[in-house]
């Protein structure tokens, strides 16, 4: 749908059908905040978190997952003031997620995912909602001297992308991060099959892609020890083909046919590397437009404002993107069709 014609949808709708809750700013939350707003523009994750029904919790106020299925469910009413979301925080502060202390959106997002999986009493449902976000890869390690391979198969919940201090395109990180590396001179790994240290190419590639797929843009360095941030340019499209992007990055297991995805939500930082705030674009389910939540403060806004973030100017810039697997074969709610 285009800006123009999200804007003028909006309009007739707004304030009542296309409400969406803010979350007002409690002890430095505006990290958390923004991240409540990515997992309630995960629709596949509400789902699955309102199938849950827990057993008897002994101690429910240390339940992320439970806490966090009522604060999602909360944040879907239509109501005017800002969800009630204290419970979720003092829970995360319960379980070492501290209020009034700055945090890393990208530390946060992979703690609380990690804590869903450790504390959902549903195994199946636990696991299923770590698969949304599974990327599976194969490292490998081949020796140029004989070209053995060794592999190992592990899995990543986000993508962290490198960024040049310059300007960057998302598919030329995405490319330079499968790229493989060659080790010589001390850097040399031991052949099993040679007996010896040889020179060696080392890698990782793609076992398989999830349905949301998050990236992190690694916009924080540490230079003699001092932590820094990159306010350079990296521009992301709204629409992903990684069949295109990443040609060679595909291991021989790899048997999926669509790979292509549509970004939904944008993890954006202001500030320095010490001192930030945080907040998000999301994309709403129904009526498919941009909005921007800032704590309790949302408004709709177009693509174009979305790529503000890129970077290089005065605003917040990207620092993480969620995109969704093959969503322009969603079909909007019939209740907004023409």
């Amino acid at each position: 749908m285009s800006s123009g014609i999200c804007r003028n949808f909006l309009s007739t709708l707004w304030p009542t059908q296309l409400r969406m809750r803010g979350l007002s700013n409690y002890h430095l939350s505006c990290c958390v905040n923004t991240l409540l707003q990515t997992f309630s523009a995960t629709w596949e994750l509400v789902d699955l978190l309102e199938k849950w029904e827990p057993a008897a919790v002994r101690w429910a106020g240390w339940n992320v997952p439970l806490e966090l299925k009522k604060v999602l469910t909360a944040m879907r009413g239509d109501l005017p003031q800002a969800a009630p979301h204290r419970d979720f925080l003092h829970c995360l502060d319960r379980n070492c997620i501290r209020l009034s202390t700055q945090h890393d959106a990208d530390e946060v997002f992979l703690s609380i995912l990690n804590l869903m999986e450790q504390q959902i009493d549903d195994r199946r449902l636990a696991l299923e909602i770590q698969d949304l976000y599974k990327i599976s890869m194969e490292t490998y390690l081949q020796c140029l001297q004989c070209n053995s391979i060794k592999t190992l198969n592990s899995y990543q919940l986000s993508l962290p992308l490198h960024i040049k201090e310059d300007h960057n395109t998302l598919e030329d990180c995405m490319t330079s991060f499968f790229e493989h590396q060659e080790l010589t001179g001390i850097n040399c790994c031991s052949c099993a099959h040679c007996g010896t240290r040889n020179p060696s190419k080392q890698g990782v590639k793609l076992r398989s892609l999830p349905r949301i797929l998050c990236i992190n843009l690694k916009r924080f360095r540490n230079r003699r020890g001092f932590l820094q941030k990159l306010h350079c340019r990296v521009t992301f499209p709204e629409y992903l083909n990684l069949a295109e992007i990443l040609t060679e990055a595909f291991s021989t297991d790899f048997a999926e046919n669509d790979c292509t995805f549509s970004l939904y939500a944008v993890v954006v930082h202001s500030g320095s590397a010490m001192s930030g705030h945080y907040t998000a674009y999301v994309r709403e389910r129904r009526s498919m437009c941009w909005y921007h939540a800032d704590d309790s403060y949302v408004q709709p806004v177009s693509w174009e404002d979305v790529q503000m973030t890129y970077g290089d100017c005065s605003r917040g810039t990207a620092y993480m993107l969620m995109y969704r697997r093959d969503p322009r074969k969603e079909e909007p709610d019939s209740t907004f069709s023409g």
